[in-house]
């Protein structure tokens, strides 16, 4: 995690830290901007870093609440879980690593299969340990 990556504590909010960066990552690219500014009071670089954040360390974060009798069935998944999890974090670090980040580059963000596997896998997750 770099630096200014702000640490998420639980699994619930890293799973809001990700949908809100990915809604704001939306707005952003949806703005065509040529090069990195503040829209809506935000910089696009504070929710990437955020998103780092909630994204590094995520699959342990959900392992941890998986109830005991559910940990055999769930192993699989979060397996699955981890790998995309670094999927997503590789390119999300990738573009912090950019000097100038434009709509453009968060629009390809925003396209990217390692991201939006995430978050399916995030909504599928929140779904399937809801409590009954």
């Amino acid at each position: 995690m770099s630096d200014q990556a702000v640490s998420v504590p639980c699994l619930a909010d890293r799973i809001e830290t990700v949908e809100e960066a990915y809604e704001f990552m939306l707005a952003y690219a949806a703005q065509g901007v040529m090069e990195e500014t503040i829209v809506g009071g935000e910089n696009i670089r504070a929710f990437l870093h955020r998103l780092e954040g909630a994204v590094d360390g995520l699959a342990a974060a959900a392992a941890s609440g998986v109830p005991a009798d559910r940990a055999q069935s769930s192993a699989a998944f979060l397996q699955l879980l981890g790998d995309d999890a670094a999927k997503a974090l590789a390119v999300v670090r990738l573009v912090l690593g950019c000097p100038s980040i434009g709509s453009q580059l968060i629009d390809n963000l925003n396209a990217s299969l390692h991201l939006r596997t995430l978050l399916t896998d995030l909504f599928l997750l929140d779904e399937a340990f809801k409590p009954a």
